[in-house]
């Protein structure tokens, strides 16, 4: 019988001591377990900052490049414009005199018309004369400057009329001004697809006249790139 109690107290022991390791070694599973998932969370978190500080590098970066080509593109657009216009004002100061105020070309040719008249016939003959030589220095300017901008223009004749009695001064300003593109076209002047000719007439209004009423009988003419220059002209 003591032979069996020990091997009992043996096995029992044994056993205890089987649970006990066990015990062990699934706490220290769990243990690896927990700490493996802390970890891999860990660089889960770790990696999202680093991406997001990437991304964040990189927009920065991106933003920079884009403000900086924009400003680029935009310096080249004002010079562009200030190129052109300046081309603009180049005009023979012969038939021409540019208002800087105003942003506006005067002929400068005492026109004069009678109060009240509009048929150009009523002009003498060195007057008409100046008046075609006139038509084609702005048919030139257009001709040089589309060619070498590779843009379009608006030219507009705006015609005048002084304050005086006469009942009509609207219509009248708008038919001098129609008269005179006739006139041109019917000496021979054309202004090329790449010219929008508008007529207009201001009467006696308009910011830009004269003291003495009388020298308000007379043409203004604007020539100006039309809208979108810079991106037809950037592509030549």
């Amino acid at each position: 019988m003591s032979k069996v109690k020990k091997e009992s107290f043996f096995w029992t022991s044994y056993s205890d001591l089987m649970t006990s390791l066990f015990f062990v070694m699934l706490v220290l599973f769990v243990l690896t377990i927990v700490m493996l998932h802390k970890r891999m969370v860990q660089l889960e978190i770790a990696e999202n900052l680093a991406q997001e500080q990437i991304d964040k590098i990189a927009e920065n970066l991106a933003q920079e490049q884009i403000d900086k080509i924009a400003e680029n593109l935009a310096q080249e657009q004002i010079d562009k414009i200030e190129e052109i216009e300046q081309a603009t004002k180049d005009i023979d100061p012969n038939y021409f005199i540019y208002n800087d105020e105003y942003k506006k070309h005067i002929l400068n040719i005492n026109v004069n018309f009678p109060s009240g008249v509009s048929d150009m016939n009523s002009i003498d003959t060195t007057t008409q004369e100046k008046l075609i030589e006139a038509g084609r220095v702005i048919q030139g300017l257009i001709e040089e400057k589309t060619t070498k901008y590779g843009i379009q223009y608006l030219l507009i004749i705006e015609g005048q009329a002084s304050r005086d009695n006469y009942a009509r001064n609207y219509e009248l300003s708008y038919a001098r001004a129609l008269n005179l593109s006739h006139f041109w076209k019917e000496n021979g002047l054309d202004f090329g697809s790449n010219c929008e000719l508008l007529i207009s007439g201001i009467g006696t209004g308009g910011v830009m006249r004269e003291k003495e009423e009388l020298k308000n009988q007379r043409f203004l003419i604007h020539i100006i790139p039309k809208p979108g220059i810079i991106e037809a002209s950037k592509n030549k």
